[in-house]
């Protein structure tokens, strides 16, 4: 008998999880909830979901697992409606940017015997410059090859947490194991503060003196630097995120501003070497990154090899219990 995994949310992420377990049909049974039902109906129709629940309570009753793959300014108010209807020993995972704050609603909200577990995925190289996030990108091989950070709450029981790390082995990712001040820091840095750049480049040259003329010669810089802030579907999802991540998105923003401050004061005294230097520095700085996140090449780091659960771990860990 499959065990159901529930997804809350079938957008980019939320889609891509239920198509990488199409593959594991004997392990699992997908169902759907999406409040838009066009999207959840397309969910079906691509095959991400074996089946759509358009009442919430009913969509997650009888779920082992439940992946809230929503923006973190819709978590909140969803594990409130659907934490009374939880099976005891539930795992409820999700996928949005910011941790702590999760993880303190999980203890605030979820019953006593279920589980939370915060995943961050990081996307296969081969999408990193795709445009849209919704269904439409959603892709079986959307995880491949990369990592699933792994965040939980102190005291979280090790079966949970090794249910997450086979989830992440299912979906063709390598678990990585952090706390969760460690992956709201880095997605401080990595995440939020490219879309708020964004914002602040857009604010500081659009409706400006000179924008009549400028927005007919903007190119590709341009367009490049100002996308990220157009990922999100509402602008109210980066201001929740960076506000409910405060400290450490203040903190690399101030990093940030230093950086913008050095090399403004290398162009107002003329230092044309200082300035090169810079430029260089994070010129290679970047072709470094991106070839090893194109190759998965993490130097000094062994990564476990991504091997896929047999039905008798994957079906003893959801009743939270080692196989015989």
């Amino acid at each position: 008998m499959a065990v159901q995994i529930t997804i809350i949310g079938l957008g980019q992420i939320g889609a891509s999880i239920g198509l990488a377990l199409a593959d594991h049909k004997e392990l699992t049974f997908r169902v759907g909830h999406d409040r838009e039902m066009r999207i959840a109906r397309k969910a079906e129709k691509i095959g991400a979901v074996d089946k759509v629940l358009s009442n919430l309570p009913s969509a997650v009753r009888k779920a082992d697992l439940v992946i809230l793959s929503l923006p973190v300014n819709q978590i909140r108010v969803v594990m409130e409606m659907i934490a009374l209807d939880l099976k005891e020993g539930a795992v409820v995972m999700d996928t949005a940017p910011v941790k702590e704050v999760v993880a303190k609603w999980s203890l605030e909200l979820l019953p006593a015997g279920c589980s939370y577990i915060g995943l961050t995925p990081v996307v296969n190289p081969a999408y990193l410059h795709e445009i849209d996030s919704g269904i439409e990108t959603a892709h079986a091989d959307l995880f491949h090859g990369g990592l699933m950070a792994i965040a939980s709450n102190p005291g979280t029981s090790s079966e949970a947490i090794k249910l997450a790390a086979d989830l992440t082995r299912l979906l063709g990712s390598n678990p990585f194991f952090v706390d969760l001040l460690e992956i709201d820091g880095l997605m401080a840095a990595l995440h939020i503060l490219p879309q708020i750049m964004a914002a602040a480049l857009l604010n500081s040259t659009v409706d400006q003196p000179g924008w009549k003329e400028g927005r007919k010669v903007a190119g590709r810089a341009y367009a490049e630097a100002t996308d990220p802030v157009t990922h999100p579907y509402q602008a109210n999802t980066i201001s929740t995120s960076a506000i409910m991540n405060r400290e450490n998105v203040l903190r690399v923003m101030d990093n940030l501003v230093a950086a913008l401050q050095a090399i403004r004061g290398d162009i107002e005294q003329e230092d044309a070497d200082s300035l090169d230097e810079r430029l260089e520095r994070a010129r290679r700085g970047r072709e470094d990154w991106w070839r090893q996140r194109t190759a998965s090449e993490w130097t000094g780091e062994d990564l476990p090899k991504v091997e896929i659960p047999s039905a008798s771990d994957w079906f003893g860990r959801l009743i939270g219990r080692r196989p015989k």
